[in-house]
Formats: C-alpha cells, structure tokens, sequence
C-alpha cells in the first residue's frame, strides 16, 4: 500500500496528534521566505494585493495568492472584499500576526547585527574547507 505524500509528519512523528501537525506547519507556514515578507508587510495596516506583488519582491502572484490563502487560513490575515467594480481586496493581519510580527522583526533586526560576523565566519570555513 503506498502512502500519501499529506501523511508525512504523521510518519516522521509516529502518530497523528493533530496539535503538533499543526504547530509543525504553522511554523514551517510562517518561516518561509514568502510569509515572512507578506507578514512584515501587512503589519502596518491594509494591503491590496497589487501592493502585496510590488512589496514581496520576486514571488509569483500564483505563490502571493497560495501564501495569502494559507496566512488566512492559519488565522494570520483577514481577507476583506469590497463590492466596487473591479473588486477591491485589502488583506490586514490579525492580533496573532501583530505578535508575530514583533518575533520578525527582533529576528531580522538580530539578522543585521550579525551580518558580518556570519559572513566572516563563512569566509574562514569555506577557507578552511579548501
């Protein structure tokens, strides 16, 4: 019998204890590349998904929109329609994006303060490796 690929975690982890699937996903959700950016950017109020494609430089607006449909559904962003035509989509993140956001930020802030220091020791690794 072959399994699915959407058993995965169940296999790694041995059992189906659906709160750590999804404490798994979740975070595996938020660290991507993607999310992260989508998330700094919706932190400061509305975002319209024009706005969303200019700001999140090199995503596809098929990856936008699967991103955006996951941040909504793990409860990170409300997707909010207007009836204008053309339809008007502005997506805001939750309380529980905004907590989030201060972790982003204290990472990307970490990030830059040790930019060097990493490099550095990239450099005297690969250096080391030859």
């Amino acid at each position: 019998m072959v399994q699915r690929n959407t058993d995965v975690t169940a296999q790694v982890h041995g059992s189906h204890d659906s709160a750590a699937c999804t404490m798994l996903e979740v975070l595996d959700r938020v660290s991507g590349k993607w999310a992260i950016g989508i998330l700094l950017a919706t932190a400061h109020g509305p975002v319209r998904f024009m706005e969303l494609e200019r700001t999140v430089k090199g995503i596809s607006r098929r990856m936008l929109t699967l991103t955006l449909r996951n941040l909504e559904r793990d409860g990170l962003l409300v997707r909010t329609v207007y009836p204008t035509v053309p339809p008007k989509v502005e997506y805001t993140a939750t309380d529980i994006a905004l907590e989030l956001y201060e972790s982003l930020t204290s990472l990307t802030s970490w990030a830059g303060r040790h930019r060097a220091a990493i490099a550095a020791a990239r450099d005297a690794y690969d250096r080391s490796a030859e």
